[in-house]
This record gives structure tokens, C-alpha cells and sequence, in this order.
């Protein structure tokens, strides 16, 4: 074969290999999985697939919102969604207790994001934590201290751990109610107790059930568990024939300008022998009047 044949030969063969090298290295690469692709796909955490569920669950508008007892540690997306939490929040709770995450006080519940102070004010009263989610350590106490503490235990076994709540019909006396006996109402935590007792301070005694729903956001569902036991008769009373204008202005039925009025009247009409008289000036309306009666004395 002439010298020129078989180098054209040879060229023929290495191209040909060079075609099959090439289409087998390129067929090669689409049969085989990027591992580093497939790890990511199919790898999911659990606080993921948790939260993907919740998100993928759609939420029906039209579920009732109420206040029950539950456990943070353990209450599921519905129970939590009925409490009136919203699905992120909800996805919150979930991820935390995922990452291992407890919540051993009240108030570790507050720190939950987007919790507004109006919220968590709702839902104190019927945050509940169960003994299992208490440190280990608890249950290996020195023996000692045990024995000597044992006493105070037996005692303290009696007392409940949170206020036992009024059963429907029982009823408590908004008059001289402490601020233990107020949470015992339901739907009445330690700020509503403490708000109750500072109002009917400033007040000088209620006179009416009513009243409760001047104080902010006061929850409606409690009202039915007050009554009144001093007849609607304050325990205090205002003279308005000798406080002053800073004294009277105390008082929340009487703002400023009707405290600097029922001065000035005074002043140049002499004292005043009937809450009725102030009808005739421009800031005191028959409403501001008929409030403020049962307080006035002269």
C-alpha cells in the first residue's frame, strides 16, 4: 500500500475514535445523576416538611376562633389555628419545638414572633406546661434538702398550681374581690385582675357590672361571673364643694375642663347643693351627669 493510502488510513481511524471517545463521554454524563443534585432533592428536614405542610394546608376562613387550655409543647396546627394564631406563627411554634426548643414558662411563649401583647394577654390564662417538659435534673433533688422540704410538699400538694376557674353559674363579688380570687374567672389572667382592682381604685367602688367594659379590650365572656354585693354604692365619694381642681381631675368620669367648670362655679355661684346644677354648663352633658351621681357628695 503507497505510503500516502496508509497515512490517509490512519487519520480516518483516529478521527473515528476521537468521534466515538466523544459521543460516549457526552452520552455518559446524561445517564449519570448529578449525587450532589440528588442529595439536595430528596434531602428534606423534618422542620421543613413541617413547615411545608403547614403552608401547603390551606386555612378556612370561616373556623371559629376560641380561648381553651393548651400546651405549646404539644398542641397541634389545629388546635393552635382555633387559638386564633396565624399560620406563619403557627410555623414558628413548629420549627422551634423541632430544633429541640421547650417552652417551660408562660412566658417563654411570649417570646414567640409576631405575639402581640394583646394576644398573649388572651391566651395567658390558659397557657398550661406539663411536668414532663421540666428539666431532668428535677427529678434527682438531694435527698437531704427533699426530707427537709418534705412538709411544705404535702402541704403545697392541696393547693393547685394554677386557679381553679369558676364553674358557669358561680359568681364573685366585684366589689371586694382580691386579685387571686379575680383570675379564678375565666377568661381573667394576672393583668385583667390587676387592671380591675386599679380601676375600682380610681373609681372609688363600682356601681355597676357594666362598668368592666371601660376598661380596654375587657373580654365580654367573663362579665356573666361578676355581681355587685354593696348594692351599687360607691366606697368613696368626691365633695365638690371643696376639692381642688387637680383633686377632682382624678377622678375618670371628670376630665380637666369639667373640673376647672364645676371651680369656676363655685366660685361665683357659691357651693353646689345638687350634681344637677351643672346641667346648665356647656361640658357636662346629662350622660357626664347621671355617670357621675352615684360619686358626688356635697
Amino acid at each position: 500500500m503507497p505510503k500516502s493510502d496508509r497515512r490517509i488510513i490512519v487519520s480516518a481511524v483516529v478521527l473515528i475514535g476521537v468521534a466515538v471517545g466523544i459521543i460516549f463521554l457526552a452520552g455518559g454524563k446524561d445517564r449519570m445523576p448529578d449525587s450532589t443534585t440528588v442529595s439536595q432533592t430528596n434531602a428534606c428536614s423534618p422542620v421543613d416538611s413541617v413547615a411545608s405542610e403547614a403552608q401547603e394546608t390551606p386555612l378556612v376562613s370561616s373556623i371559629p376562633i376560641e380561648l381553651f387550655t393548651f400546651d405549646p409543647n404539644t398542641a397541634d396546627s389545629t388546635a393552635l389555628l382555633r387559638l386564633g394564631l396565624s399560620r406563619w406563627q403557627v410555623r414558628n411554634i413548629y420549627k422551634y419545638r423541632a430544633a429541640g426548643g421547650v417552652y417551660r414558662t408562660k412566658e417563654d411563649f411570649a417570646k414567640l414572633y409576631g405575639l402581640t401583647v394583646r394576644q398573649y394577654r388572651e391566651l395567658e390564662p390558659y397557657i398550661t406546661i406539663g411536668a414532663d417538659f421540666l428539666p431532668a435534673s428535677t427529678l434527682f433533688a438531694d435527698r437531704k434538702t427533699e426530707r427537709s422540704n418534705a412538709t411544705e410538699r404535702r402541704d403545697s400538694a392541696f393547693t393547685p398550681r394554677y386557679p381553679v376557674k369558676l364553674a358557669e353559674g358561680e359568681t364573685v363579688d366585684l366589689a371586694t374581690a382580691d386579685t387571686a380570687l379575680l383570675q379564678r374567672v375565666p377568661g381573667i389572667g394576672s393583668y385583667y385582675a390587676r387592671r380591675i382592682i386599679a380601676y375600682r381604685q380610681r373609681l372609688g367602688g363600682y356601681v355597676s357590672t357594666s362598668q368592666l367594659n371601660e376598661i380596654e379590650s375587657f373580654p365580654q365572656e367573663a362579665l356573666a361571673y361578676f355581681t355587685l354585693g354593696n348594692g351599687g354604692e360607691p366606697t368613696e365619694k368626691l365633695n365638690v364643694n371643696s376639692l381642688s381642681l387637680n383633686e377632682l381631675k382624678q377622678h375618670p368620669y371628670i376630665n380637666f375642663y369639667q373640673a376647672r367648670a364645676i371651680v369656676d362655679y363655685r366660685r361665683q355661684n357659691g357651693p353646689i347643693a345638687d350634681i344637677s346644677e351643672l346641667r346648665l354648663l356647656p361640658d357636662f352633658s346629662d350622660a357626664a351627669i347621671d355617670r357621675l351621681r352615684p360619686y358626688v357628695s356635697y
